[in-house]
């Protein structure tokens, strides 16, 4: 059965290495984690551009929500 290693083992065991051999932990690990994070890397988001295409909101139908949203704003019972 194999022993799963925490940061603290990691670290204690860090200690042991010598200057270079630590530069050399570093530097592997930093490539690993910039390949790590490409790897990962989130999936763009699709485009909003064009959402709203071919609807037709005129200003008085704002105006007459916007009038309607806040006519209870702010309200006595809260």
């Amino acid at each position: 059965m194999q022993k799963t290693a925490t940061l603290e083992d990691v670290l204690t065991l860090t200690k042991l290495l010598s200057p270079f051999d630590r530069v050399m932990l570093i530097q592997n690990l930093a490539q690993q984690v910039k390949r790590d994070l490409i790897l990962t890397r989130p999936k763009p988001r699709p485009s909003l551009r064009g959402a709203w295409k071919g609807i037709n909101i005129r200003a008085e139908e704002i105006t007459e929500l916007r009038s309607e949203m806040w006519k209870n704003f702010p309200r006595e019972d809260i």
